[in-house]
């Protein structure tokens, strides 16, 4: 199914919509700030191995990310923060990075069992983050690429929804999106390290 949300008001009717499917195990594609990602819900075990079967990894090597509403929100699924990570984090929030921090025990065994850590972002659009308030807790996320050996990401959700319709439950038309993947910001140890620049500016580091 292909939904149009509208990025600046989202139709709660429509956010109900997706909440739904979400809770029945479906996968959904969505925009953020950066790409058009894919993701379901984090408490559906069932979701999240059909994620991994998609993306064509094993679920206990996946490199997911979760997708929270705000920073009070994120902060719920990460161990406490120092001064200097929650300033750099309030100052970045919402905003084109994943932050890898971390894990509290609200975080399921299948993220931290492994490596203790998780990554986790507060996209600067209203779709995504209107989709975790109403769900009540965070989705999981992982980029959608293309199989095009020349185009790394899909900006058209048209587009994704003809070559995905097949594979996921339900793919949202939030308008176009960019090429930029986001910048993934180390803050596990007292040296906050970049691991990957991509959108936003890392001035502030």
């Amino acid at each position: 199914m292909l939904l149009p949300i509208h990025p600046a008001n989202p139709d709660p009717r429509k956010i109900a919509q997706v909440v739904d499917c979400l809770r029945k195990g479906g996968i959904i594609v969505y925009p953020t700030d950066t790409v058009y990602s894919m993701g379901c819900d984090m408490l559906n075990h069932k979701a999240l191995e059909r994620l991994a079967q998609i993306k064509q990894i094993k679920l206990e090597k996946a490199n997911f990310s979760l997708i929270c509403h705000d920073l009070s929100n994120l902060t719920e699924y990460s161990k406490q923060l120092n001064n200097p990570v929650f300033k750099l984090m309030r100052n970045s929030l919402p905003g084109p990075y994943t932050f890898i921090l971390e894990a509290s025990k609200a975080i399921p065994k299948i993220f931290s069992d492994r490596k203790k850590t998780v990554g986790i972002r507060v996209p600067d659009n209203n779709i995504p983050r209107a989709i975790v308030e109403a769900l009540g807790n965070p989705i999981v996320s992982t980029s959608v690429h293309d199989d095009d050996t020349i185009l790394e990401y899909t900006t058209d959700a048209e587009l994704i929804f003809e070559k995905m319709h097949k594979s996921v439950d339900l793919v949202i038309d939030g308008g176009p999106s960019g090429f930029e993947v986001s910048t993934i910001i180390d803050c596990t140890d007292d040296d906050i390290r970049l691991v990957r620049q991509g959108k936003g500016p890392v001035d502030f580091l």
